[in-house]
C-alpha cells in the first residue's frame, strides 16, 4: 500500500517550486492564482527570496503548501495514494491532494492560519526546542514539573521530540533535560511556540474559517496529527484541523500506525526529504521515495 506524506514549516528553501513553474502551464496558472489569493507575489519570494524572507510564517506556510500541492497535481496518475498524512501545516497539503479541500480553499485557510499564528507569536515571547536522545515519558514528566508553559509539541521520531512554550520555561526545561541525559536540548530559531497553548488566539481565529470551509470526503484515509488515526469523516477532519494548532503533532505514532495498517512504501511530496529521514529512524530499510513529475 502506498503512503504519501507532506512536509511542514522548515522544509522551505530559496528556489523552491521554480522547476515546477518552468515545466508546466498548469503550475504557472496555480502560482498566478496563489498571488491573487494571498495578495502578494509568492512565486517571486519562493524563487528569489532570501532565507530570512522565506522563514516568515506568513510566507513559509503558503510556500510549502504550494510546492507540495502543485507537485501533486503535476504527478498526475503517478499520485495514487492508499493513505496520506502531513506534518503540521502539511496536513492541509495532504487534504487538498486527497480531494478533501479545493486548492483555493486550502490555500486561503493556510494563509489565514499562518497570519493568525504569526499574530499569536507576537503576543508573548515564546519558542521551541528539539530534545534528542531521551525517552518521551522522561520529557513529558519534566515538562509537567517545569514552571510556566512548556509542553511536548512534535513527536518526530523515536528519540527526537520538540517542546514548545514560554521562553523562560523552555530554557529551564532544557537545563533539566540536559541534566537528565539528553544528548542535545537545542532551542530552535522559530518565531514562536507552535502546537502549544500559546496558539490559543490563533486557534479561535482559524476555527471560524475552517467551520465555513467545504471539506469533502477524501479519496483515501488521512492520518491526522492530533489523533494519529485514519479519518475520512468531514466533521472529524475539521475538528482535528482546529485542534492541531494547540495539540502535539503525533508524527511517530502516525508513521507506526500507517505501517500497522499496511503501508509498504512512503513517498514524500514537497520540498526536502525530512519526513523520509524520520521514518528511517523507525525502520532504516523502509522503502521511501521523493515525489517527482
Amino acid at each position: 500500500m502506498k503512503g504519501y506524506v507532506f512536509p511542514g514549516q522548515g522544509a522551505q528553501f530559496t528556489g523552491m517550486g521554480l522547476d515546477l513553474f518552468e515545466a508546466s502551464d498548469l503550475a504557472k496558472d496555480l502560482f498566478s492564482q496563489a498571488t491573487d489569493i494571498l495578495g502578494f507575489d509568492i512565486s517571486k519570494i519562493m524563487f528569489e527570496g532570501s532565507a530570512e524572507e522565506l522563514k516568515q510564517t506568513k510566507v513559509t506556510q503558503p510556500a510549502v503548501f504550494l510546492h507540495s500541492v502543485i507537485l501533486t497535481k503535476l504527478m498526475g496518475e503517478n499520485f495514487s495514494p492508499d493513505m496520506v498524512a502531513g506534518h503540521s501545516l502539511g496536513e492541509f497539503s495532504a487534504l487538498v491532494a486527497a480531494g478533501g479541500l479545493s486548492f483555493e480553499d486550502g490555500l486561503s485557510l493556510v494563509s489565514k492560519r499562518a497570519l493568525a499564528m504569526q499574530k499569536a507569536c507576537e503576543i508573548k515571547p515564546s519558542t521551541m526546542a528539539a530534545i534528542i536522545g531521551l525517552e518521551d515519558a522522561v520529557i513529558e514528566d519534566i515538562c509537567k514539573e517545569t514552571e510556566g508553559i512548556v509542553v511536548p509539541a512534535n513527536y518526530n521520531s523515536p528519540g527526537q521530540l520538540v517542546i514548545s512554550g514560554e521562553v523562560k520555561a523552555i530554557q529551564a526545561a532544557c537545563e533539566k533535560l540536559t541534566a537528565a541525559g539528553a544528548k542535545r536540548a537545542m532551542i530552535l530559531p522559530v518565531g514562536g511556540a507552535f502546537h502549544s497553548p500559546m496558539m490559543d488566539p490563533a486557534k479561535e481565529e482559524l476555527a471560524a474559517a475552517i467551520e465555513k470551509a467545504t471539506v469533502n470526503t477524501p479519496i483515501c484515509p488521512i492520518y491526522q496529527n492530533v489523533s494519529a488515526k485514519s479519518e475520512r469523516d468531514s466533521a472529524t477532519i475539521k475538528t482535528n484541523l482546529i485542534s492541531q494548532l494547540t495539540a502535539p503533532v503525533l508524527w511517530t505514532q502516525i508513521e507506526n500506525q500507517m505501517i500497522t495498517d499496511g503501508m509498504t512504501e512512503l513517498t514524500e511530496v514537497g520540498p526536502g526529504k525530512v519526513l523520509q529521514g524520520l521514518i528511517k529512524k523507525i525502520d532504516r530499510k523502509f522503502p521511501t521515495f521523493t515525489g517527482s513529475i
